[in-house]
């Protein structure tokens, strides 16, 4: 099988000839720069390290690593800023080298803080001296709602641009505003599928939930939910409006040539949802349906959400909305243990990760551990296809080079055996 077949053929719930393999195909299944760059040591190469998403200080993985770890998917954003003079190189936290998107231009001060800052000088995103990712500093609505629907409409856009999230987003959204983006992407996309056998995922966030935490911040979001449901209605109509015409157009321009589109929206913690399922599904349900129907409707993309935490009791409510894939898989979480999920849902839905633990294996653990529980969740995970191969969300600075070898080298042992 190609790659492209493997990952089709695991979406539609049948075995492939391997389990399917991604790393860095979205901004939730990637790799730190700082790990990245420590891992291109290990290997004695001399790939650069290139930090697509700023704001998570994500690296984006080149051809010979791609082939090295088996990935199988591509990210049709790593088809923009593709030459060298489009990056500038700068000193990460760790004693590395990297590179940014010339566009970006944080700011460091006398106290080792960096900031990035609007063009109307408003700090919206600070990476504290240490730090490894930047923070969201700057909430435009955190004292309230504009006074009617009129003048939220008439001031979610330039709200939302002072947002990190939107005003330092990745690639290929950060040429969102070129002339002929639309045509360039859907070229560049051709070309892509033309050169490589691997599938392709094109993001586009359409977040619902999450913008009303960047706008009003979190703990102001999760009283509205309870407390103020007419202004949150309102902005959820509101942003649906702004959604349906960029996936109008993401389908238009490569509905036809990219395998997966991916959705975010964190909706849950370790300990549970962020909200009853009764509120969710009053507030957002019949929204991400709509989403899901338009895009299988108008293109031939499977629909993926990614969403941290625990989200067992809002599974159903995705299989109905039409999702066809979740992601990370969080499953040190309540509820959400593998053969848990994979029992009940697995039938319904495809996940997307679930490959390790994170936070006591992948980054403390011995080389050896890793691979057993690589081979013990794959065990569990990949009978009657439905998966993905990945760690839960990203690889983090501090996991040691030989552990990222050996997580994605039992994958393809596994499947050897």
């Amino acid at each position: 099988m190609t790659s492209r077949e493997r990952v089709q053929t695991a979406l539609h719930h049948k075995q492939p000839d391997r389990v399917p393999i991604d790393l860095g195909a979205t901004p939730s299944s990637g790799i730190s720069a700082i790990a990245h760059a420590r891992l291109m040591v290990h290997m004695k190469s001399n790939d650069p390290t290139l930090v697509y998403d700023v704001v998570q200080q994500l690296a984006q993985p080149g051809n010979a690593l791609i082939d090295r770890l088996g990935v199988d998917i591509l990210d049709i954003g790593r088809q923009f800023n593709d030459f060298p003079e489009e990056w500038r190189e700068f000193q990460m936290t760790d004693k590395y080298k990297a590179y940014y998107p010339g566009w970006f231009k944080p700011v460091l001060n006398e106290r080792g803080v960096w900031t990035n800052t609007h063009k109307d000088g408003t700090v919206i995103a600070v990476k504290p001296a240490g730090a490894t990712f930047y923070d969201q500093a700057f909430f435009p609505w955190v004292d309230g709602y504009p006074d009617s629907r009129k003048g939220m409409e008439e001031a979610l856009d330039e709200a939302m641009d002072r947002v990190l999230w939107s005003n330092m987003v990745h690639s290929p959204w950060d040429h969102a505003a070129d002339d002929g983006f639309w045509d360039t992407l859907r070229a560049r996309t051709i070309t892509l599928r033309e050169e490589s056998d691997k599938a392709l995922l094109v993001v586009c966030g359409s977040n619902l939930f999450e913008w009303g935490t960047f706008l009003r911040r979190m703990d102001n979001f999760l009283m509205d939910l309870y407390i103020d449901k007419d202004n949150v209605a309102i902005l959820m109509e509101l942003l649906m409006e702004r959604h349906m015409k960029t996936l109008e157009k993401v389908c238009d321009s490569v509905g036809d040539l990219v395998d997966v589109l991916r959705f975010g929206d964190d909706l849950g913690m370790d300990s549970g949802p962020f909200m009853g399922l009764d509120v969710y599904t009053e507030l957002f349900h019949s929204h991400r349906k709509k989403l899901c129907s338009f895009v299988h409707e108008n293109s031939s993309m499977k629909t993926f959400l990614h969403s941290c935490g625990s989200i067992y009791q809002f599974l159903p409510s995705l299989i109905d909305e039409g999702m066809d894939i979740i992601n990370p898989l969080q499953t040190n979480c309540l509820n959400m243990e593998p053969e848990r999920v994979k029992a009940e849902f697995g039938q319904d839905i495809c996940f997307w990760g679930g490959g390790m633990d994170p936070r006591e294996i992948l980054n403390k653990g011995t080389p050896e551990r890793v691979r057993a529980e690589v081979f013990r969740r794959l065990d569990i995970l990949t009978p009657g296809g439905g998966y993905v191969f990945n760690n839960i969300h990203n690889i983090m600075p501090d996991v040691p080079p030989e552990n990222i070898l050996s997580l994605f080298d039992a994958v393809q042992e596994y499947s050897r055996k």
